[in-house]
């Protein structure tokens, strides 16, 4: 099991950037940053959580994948005070990517949802369902995909947020977290 303490190592967005990543590593998260929209539905959703949720993400600066996705965990968080996401670099963290493989693989990202006291919720990566659907659709023909860039990335968008309000919901409704805030 994945030890909480990890995410007391990770780093927030800025300062992972400045210490993992050069600056066209940086400019290509900003821009990815600047480009996520939310709608307003999400952005009201996301007003509603009230458990704090701490997200620690394996990830790497280099990573285009992570490049495309962390900074929608990014965005999430300037709309969610609960919410505290930080990084951790997979290279200088070989443990973490050790016990994060998928399929038998280090990938990233990947998301782990803590409880605010340090418990794990669940887990999350390397790419969300909607970008498989658009990598494989040459291949299964049909498939819902994004007709073109926004609209593939609404989908992505769409994808994380379903993960963290799965996450949100199993901490508001946890019988310990409820009497810990009687409520």
């Amino acid at each position: 099991m994945l030890k909480f303490s990890l995410f007391d190592a990770a780093l927030p967005y800025a300062e992972f950037l400045s210490t993992f990543g050069g600056p066209a590593d940086r400019d290509r998260w900003d821009q990815r940053r600047a480009a996520v929209a939310l709608t307003p539905e999400q952005v009201e959703l996301l007003g509603k959580f009230t458990r704090v949720t701490q997200v620690m993400v394996l990830a790497g600066a280099w990573c285009g994948d992570c490049a495309a996705q962390c900074p929608i965990l990014e965005r999430f968080a300037e709309v969610a005070p609960a919410l505290r996401v930080k990084y951790l670099d997979r290279d200088a963290h070989p443990e973490a990517q050790a016990e994060l493989k998928i399929n038998g693989g280090g990938r990233v990202p990947v998301a782990v949802f803590f409880s605010e006291d340090g418990h794990e919720v669940s887990r999350f990566g390397e790419r969300t369902l909607a970008h498989y659907r658009k990598l494989v659709a040459a291949l299964v023909p049909g498939l819902p995909v994004g007709a073109d860039p926004a609209a593939q990335q609404a989908l992505v968008v769409a994808d994380w947020l379903r993960e963290l309000e799965r996450a949100q919901w199993v901490l508001r409704l946890s019988p310990r977290l409820r009497a810990l805030h009687s409520d």
